[in-house]
């Protein structure tokens, strides 16, 4: 079966601060910025389901919604393992949380192929794993054709909208971890990323929690999104350099603030890598690359 897949993105070597989108963007958009907060207000999308279809090439399944936009991977052979480079660094919140006490709340709002949710359910023997996914056909697919368990006492995936989760009042302060991938069948921008919406995420984390999103650099959405979740996380946030894919992940945190050294930093990921297999160690000097003022310690 040929594989459609988002046409590829060169790498640019850059410094993308948070911070810089921030202020860069911040003229342009004040006047479009929606004054009410009252999240009430929010403007709600209904459900348009595209058709849940795969692919596979070279030992990889991908999950498509009707289009040829990727929106998930999974190894053939290493099904619990992480495919995608981006949702590699979607796991990079284990630079700064430890998901080995009890109680660790880790939720994915968007399932995709669900390597995500497999990964910190087998990974992390201790902690609690939900997903969030409004789709049901995406749930069907993820239990029939990536291998995702069925639920128990630690695993849990609902089928609800992101956006109900984390207006929730028992949402409020419950969750560690939180990891955002919602994109529509066209995957350009969030279907959801208003200021509101952020702000309800950084409500849903406890103090210290962490938040990773999927954002699309190569697209409009970008810029408008990073102005929106710096100031719903008080412009605590740092961002990967975009991959080859077009996908930059940006962190958003909670709670203290956090003021390490690199080298502390690069010895947690050494820890990590060994106990995960991820390439943390890259994370590291990615993240020191691509956030500006940040050079000789990391202070966010």
């Amino acid at each position: 079966m040929t594989l459609l897949k988002r046409k590829s993105i060169e790498a640019v070597a850059s410094r993308r601060p948070a911070r810089e989108h921030r202020d860069a963007s911040r003229g342009n958009l004040n006047a479009r910025q929606d004054s009410r907060q009252d999240p009430r207000h929010e403007a709600r999308m209904k459900p348009r389901f595209a058709p849940v279809t795969f692919s596979e090439m070279d030992g990889v399944r991908y999950l498509h919604f009707g289009t040829e936009w990727v929106q998930g991977a999974m190894r053939l052979r290493k099904p619990d393992a992480i495919e995608l480079e981006y949702a590699q660094q979607m796991m990079a919140w284990l630079l700064f949380q430890s998901p080995s006490v009890d109680d660790f709340h880790v939720v994915q709002l968007g399932l995709g192929a669900a390597a995500l949710t497999k990964f910190c359910y087998r990974q992390f023997a201790r902690a609690k794993v939900t997903a969030v996914e409004l789709n049901p056909a995406v749930i069907v697919a993820g239990r029939s054709m990536f291998g995702l368990r069925e639920d128990d006492a630690r695993l849990t995936v609902r089928e609800q909208d992101a956006w109900d989760f984390v207006m929730d009042s028992a949402s409020t302060a419950a969750v560690d971890t939180l990891q955002v991938d919602l994109y529509d069948a066209t995957a350009r921008g969030p279907v959801l990323d208003t200021t509101a919406f952020y702000r309800a995420c950084r409500r849903v984390l406890k103090t210290p929690g962490v938040m990773t999103i999927n954002l699309f650099g190569d697209h409009e959405s970008f810029p408008k999104n990073i102005v929106r979740i710096c100031d719903a996380f008080d412009n605590r946030v740092l961002v990967f350099p975009e991959v080859h894919d077009g996908n930059i992940i940006a962190m958003a945190f909670n709670g203290p603030a956090i003021d390490v050294s690199w080298e502390t930093l690069e010895a947690r990921a050494d820890v990590v890598e060994a106990a995960t297999n991820l390439p943390a160690r890259d994370w590291v000097k990615k993240l020191r690359a691509a956030n500006a003022n940040q050079e000789e310690r990391l202070v966010i």
